[in-house]
């Protein structure tokens, strides 16, 4: 490693970020769930939900390519500030609308919208800044830091959003996301990064960009079976089971407390994974990911047959553990080997893979259940359509599995 590099945690711009990605994906997942619980306990219409979900998730999907072109264009760190501060403002709307008693689901709809649009701008920027931030030495520790706690963010919002509701009620949870986005956005406030240029000089029009874009990540093999590995992760794994927790715990005859233990023991999982990751050098980085989705596709096949909170709360452990293995060595290997003129858009589509399907898995799972599909059944159906992928993916995925980074293949030190 250059020596002259300082150490993540003494990295100021790398902290800031860290904090920044932490907050917005806490910010997110509480929006989301207190968007979700607002709609069934006021307005009482699991349709509405189901459309409510659509409206913040299907743009931020079909958004987050375009968002890897704009990543390319023009600064991270304003994007990611600016997207952010609107988000927050959004928020604010949310919440006096709700104070007033005046949140309709047409206002839901709307802000719901722009909210999850504005996400898949910030999300590409945030990806391909970390290699302008750190050492390349340093990037798979960084993306073990920000990409793992991240997981947890999608965790720990729901959590928070939960106890805040239980004793605020539904306005006070806006508000509290409402600080926790704008938080964010006071972290990437671009003067604290002084970022250096921006890298992609060629002039051309948008959809070109994009069409190169795709283009580049069509031509490896690598990059297009790292992406299918995501998105079986983050639909049939870890979104399907998410959502399915609290349903799991009410069918099962829990309470909150068991919720919390189980939801608590899947970040436990992920931060565990997270610091060996961080710490242990992964030559195998292909073979990894690819155990690593049928070993969480597995947990979450237990999960459909387990009656007892008890075994779950340990599978959750599990499946935290698991799922850190998947996203974490494919992600860095991306940004170490991808050109720096295209990062963004590259990365918008690894990104897309990696955190666009789980909330789609969210609303996939909310419209089965509530027409009276059994959720052990719905969890089932997941993860043995997610193993079918995984297994076809080790089976004809040669090139991913077999793959070592140039840059680890010089470090005799390596796994």
């Amino acid at each position: 490693m250059d020596q002259s590099k300082p150490t993540l945690f003494k990295n100021r711009a790398f902290v800031f970020l860290f904090f920044a990605s932490l907050l917005a994906i806490v910010g997110f997942s509480m929006f989301f769930m207190t968007t979700t619980w607002f709609v069934i306990s006021d307005l009482g219409s699991a349709g509405s939900l189901g459309i409510i979900l659509i409206a913040i998730t299907v743009p931020r999907i079909l958004m987050m390519a375009f968002g890897g072109v704009i990543a390319d264009k023009f600064k991270k760190t304003t994007i990611m500030f600016s997207t952010s501060s609107i988000q927050g403002v959004l928020i604010v709307a949310v919440f006096l609308l709700s104070n007033a008693d005046q949140l309709t689901f047409t206002y839901l709809l709307i802000i719901g919208f722009i909210f999850g649009t504005l996400d898949a701008f910030s999300g590409p920027a945030g990806s391909s800044l970390i290699p302008k931030l750190v050492d390349k030495s340093q990037i798979k520790q960084a993306n073990a830091i920000i990409q793992g706690l991240g997981q947890i963010g999608f965790v720990i919002g729901p959590i928070i959003a939960g106890s805040v509701m239980e004793f605020g009620g539904v306005t006070t949870g806006y508000s509290v996301t409402a600080l926790i986005v704008l938080g964010s956005a006071f972290f990437m406030f671009p003067p604290f990064f002084k970022e250096g240029p921006v890298e992609n000089t060629v002039k051309q029009t948008p959809l070109k960009d994009l069409i190169e874009g795709f283009n580049y990540v069509r031509a490896s093999r690598f990059l297009v079976t790292g992406i299918l590995i995501l998105i079986t992760l983050n639909f049939f794994a870890f979104g399907s089971i998410s959502i399915a927790i609290p349903i799991l715990v009410e069918t099962y005859g829990g309470s909150p407390i068991n919720l919390s233990y189980i939801e608590s023991a899947l970040a436990i999982g992920m931060l565990v994974s997270t610091a060996i990751i961080g710490t242990v050098k992964i030559r195998r980085r292909g073979l990894t990911s690819m155990l690593g989705l049928i070993a969480t596709l597995l947990v979450a096949f237990a999960f459909s047959q387990i009656p007892s909170l008890f075994i779950l709360t340990g599978l959750a452990f599990m499946l935290g553990f698991s799922m850190t293995f998947v996203a974490i060595p494919f992600f860095t290997s991306a940004q170490e080997d991808t050109d720096p003129r295209i990062m963004g858009r590259v990365m918008s589509i690894v990104f897309l893979a990696m955190n666009g399907f789980d909330p789609l898995a969210y609303a996939g799972v909310t419209l089965l259940v509530a027409r009276g599909i059994d959720i052990q059944l719905v969890i089932l159906t997941f993860s043995l359509i997610g193993l079918f992928i995984a297994i076809i993916t080790f089976w004809r995925g040669k090139t991913f599995r077999n793959y070592t980074s140039e840059y680890f293949q010089k470090d005799d030190r390596c796994m």
